[in-house]
């Protein structure tokens, strides 16, 4: 029986669903495939193609390991809910696996080990304290290593974690989506969604070209919330992340998982190939919007790979991703405090991949007032006062972004800008977002994100208009690209600064 073929178009089905799910990745594929094995009628809503977003920029470490430490989730949560978070991780790698086994789906999914080693001026007592952690939550499967097996490096003593993996995402989601698909479920790529709003016991799901969907449940799977409280988005914090792909010779690097301990850490793991390897390395992150330099970035992860991989070959690929920081170490991944039919899967942190797994084992089990022992450990709702000072730190964006939208740093004009480039202009009372393209025609939009007005800054490396309050990202155009908001930034119909 052949294949189903994703729909690479819009498909325009407004029909009532059991559950719609807002967004098209790994966790809103998983909690589909999930909902639908329990008899729902499923309809995937995405502004982009299916089986793409931020997961299409993953580098796919499937791990149990936690990369903000099981000793500081202890310290800020307690013991059991640690031991519950590495259940849920282990439980979630298993479940990729067994899907994969089960709908013959090729994703090159793979168990190894992965290796925690010190980063450059860090001490060994982080790695003496994550051990100790491990151990008291059952994590068995954790030991030392004289070093780790990187060709050209001497780490020292490192955590060697067994039964970790790795796969290819996007043939994984292009799989988990074709299954889906011979299941009943709907596929609609291209359909950017407005507004969720219930009343009493449905659920309204406004789409961009006017349509209304009518549901028993949503779920918000966009890498940020397009629906509920602005004090779920505030316990998150947007980081940019960088990524790029070396050839290396068959063989030359063990296929494992590696990862230092700096902050912001290093990541790197292998793609077999039939006749060569890639090392995919990431890292580089930065909060986003507050910087600009995307070629120093992928620079220095070159060096760093360099250093610890002997001379790699040519990169093959370079490009970055948005991680959401959520100030407790968790992700948020269950039901709206507000909204008993509306649900959500954001603050990833680096664990997107196992975060969007664990949500399709977590969120079917609520529907119908359910109950799940992940619940409480991942609720939306839960409040951590002990995380009270990441908070305050991370949301003092909002107050920086302000005073920089009303006093600089700005262009003195946008002639400066040359073809490619884009900035801040100041025009009388107003702060406009320039870009000028590569035949020189400016493309003039208000710099007030359509979110909640924080000052867009251009990244341009992905010519394009970051947020750095809630990460939402906008095209050269204003069009909004990423959740959390979902109207374009006001266009300007001239240089006198009025927006249209």
């Amino acid at each position: 029986m052949p294949l189903p073929k994703l729909p690479g178009t819009p498909v325009e089905d407004s029909r009532p669903a059991d559950l719609v799910v807002i967004g098209g990745g790994i966790a809103g594929l998983s909690v589909a495939y999930e909902a639908i094995q329990k008899g729902r009628h499923v309809t995937i809503l995405d502004r982009g193609p299916i089986a793409s977003g931020m997961t299409a920029r993953t580098t796919a470490h499937l791990m149990s390991v936690l990369d903000d430490r099981y000793y500081e989730f202890i310290a800020l949560r307690d013991e059991a809910q640690a031991q519950l978070l590495y259940e849920s991780l282990v439980t979630a790698i298993d479940r990729i696996e067994e899907i994969a086994g089960r709908e013959s789906i090729e994703c090159d999914f793979q168990r190894c080990d992965g290796y925690l080693f010190l980063g450059e001026g860090d001490t060994p007592d982080i790695l003496e304290k994550e051990f100790d952690a491990c151990r008291k939550i059952g994590f068995d499967g954790v030991d030392w290593e004289a070093r780790a097996p990187m060709p050209a490096f001497d780490s020292a003593r490192c955590l060697r974690f067994a039964r970790q993996g790795r796969f290819h995402p996007l043939k994984y989601l292009q799989g988990l989506a074709r299954a889906i698909l011979t299941k009943g479920g709907v596929l609609r790529p291209y359909t950017a969604v407005d507004e969720v709003i219930q009343d009493g016991a449905t659920v309204a799901v406004k789409t961009r070209n006017g349509q209304t969907i009518m549901a028993r449940d949503v779920v918000c799977a966009t890498n940020a919330p397009i629906a509920g409280r602005l004090t779920l988005q505030a316990k998150m914090a947007p980081y940019r992340t960088y990524a790029m792909a070396f050839e290396i010779a068959k063989g030359s690097v063990e296929d494992a998982l590696y990862w230092d301990t700096l902050d912001a850490y290093h990541y790197v793991r292998l793609r077999p190939g039939d006749e060569r390897d890639w090392l995919i390395v990431g890292g580089e992150d930065h909060k986003t919007g507050e910087a600009d330099d995307a070629p120093a970035r992928f620079d220095n992860l070159e060096r760093w790979t360099k250093q610890r991989f002997g001379q790699v070959g040519a990169v093959t690929h370079t490009w970055s991703g948005q991680v959401l920081e959520p100030v407790d170490f968790a992700g948020y991944v269950g039901r709206d405090p507000d909204n008993d039919h509306i649900y959500f899967v954001t603050g990833d942190s680096g664990q997107g991949i196992t975060n969007g797994v664990v949500a399709g084992l977590l969120i079917p089990a609520l529907f119908d007032g359910g109950d799940h022992p992940w619940r409480a450990l991942y609720d939306p709702a839960r409040v951590s006062l002990k995380a009270t000072g990441t908070f305050l730190s991370e949301n003092s964006t909002a107050v920086k972004s302000l005073v920089e939208h009303l006093g600089g740093p700005l262009l003195d004009t946008e002639e400066s800008l040359q073809p490619g480039q884009g900035g801040l202009v100041r025009d009388g009372v107003n702060v406009i977002a320039v870009y000028r393209d590569e035949a020189g025609t400016p493309h003039r939009v208000s710099s007030k994100c359509s979110h909640v007005w924080c000052t867009v800054h251009f990244n341009s490396f992905e010519r394009c208009w970051d947020c750095p309050c809630h990460g939402s990202h906008f095209d050269i155009d204003g069009n909004a690209l990423n959740a959390p908001a979902t109207a374009p930034l006001a266009s300007i119909d001239d240089k006198s600064g009025r927006s249209s």
